[in-house]
């Protein structure tokens, strides 16, 4: 996986991160967008497809790993304890490394730090809507299919940027009490840039090819609800970015 793209190193909270850039053709700054993967890490065979294609459309992608280094390649059982130490040991730390991500991100040359965007499968959801509600100052945040419960709420003012969260009508992971707090959210804290889709005959990981090689019930994929929330996606970067 990530052939061609250039690997991009973060220390945080005594683990090393490693994850990839997908550049666009000619010259920078780009606009970016962070794409954050699912509960089997950068192994999320989702993540680096995305990016390219992103890439392809001009922006810069970059594949952020919140695992760490270690566990490129591991079995989904080591994958799964990272995970659990993320969000059940330690949920502040994960809400921290997403800042810390977008903080590395910004910073690089290449990198247009007022037009950044960021999107996420599953897990991946769960960071940025995380990243949201730590106040960073992106255009957009894109969850797909992710857990939309957190630790600690948005305080009013926090959210910065377009809102959006994509999700399964059948997902047994996000009840319709998970989805109608994150509207409570919003409303609460003074947002209106926001966009809470439900597709009623989505499971969770409808956007995963390869869903049904985790033999879960309640993960499948489902190619309109696919299509369709990636198409909002692009619409979306193009107003955010004013492309």
């Amino acid at each position: 996986m990530f052939e061609a793209m250039e690997a991009i190193e973060l220390e945080h909270g005594g683990t090393l991160l490693r994850g990839y850039v997908a550049k666009p053709e000619g010259e920078g700054p780009f606009p970016t967008v962070l794409v954050m993967h699912s509960a089997l890490g950068m192994n999320h065979k989702v993540i680096e497809p995305t990016a390219k294609k992103l890439a392809q459309l001009g922006y810069m992608a970059i594949c952020t790993d919140m695992f760490g280094a270690h566990l490129e390649g591991a079995s989904q059982a080591e994958c799964g304890a990272a995970l659990g130490e993320l969000m059940i040991e330690n949920p502040a730390k994960q809400r921290a490394r997403t800042v810390a991500w977008f903080d590395q991100v910004a910073a690089r040359s290449d990198v247009d730090a007022g037009r950044i965007a960021a999107i996420g499968f599953c897990y991946g959801g769960t960071t940025v809507l995380e990243l949201a509600r730590s106040g960073a100052d992106l255009r957009a945040f894109i969850s797909y299919h992710g857990g939309l419960a957190t630790h600690v709420k948005a305080s009013p003012g926090a959210f910065k940027g377009h809102v959006v969260a994509y999700c399964g009508g059948s997902d047994p992971f996000v009840p319709q009490e998970h989805v109608e707090a994150l509207h409570q959210e919003m409303i609460d804290a003074g947002h209106r840039d926001y966009q809470i889709t439900v597709y009623g005959a989505a499971d969770h990981g409808f956007t995963d090819p390869d869903s049904a090689a985790l033999n879960m019930e309640g993960v499948a994929f489902h190619k309109l609800s696919n299509d369709l929330s990636w198409g909002g996606t692009l619409i979306l970067l193009e107003h955010v970015f004013e492309r």
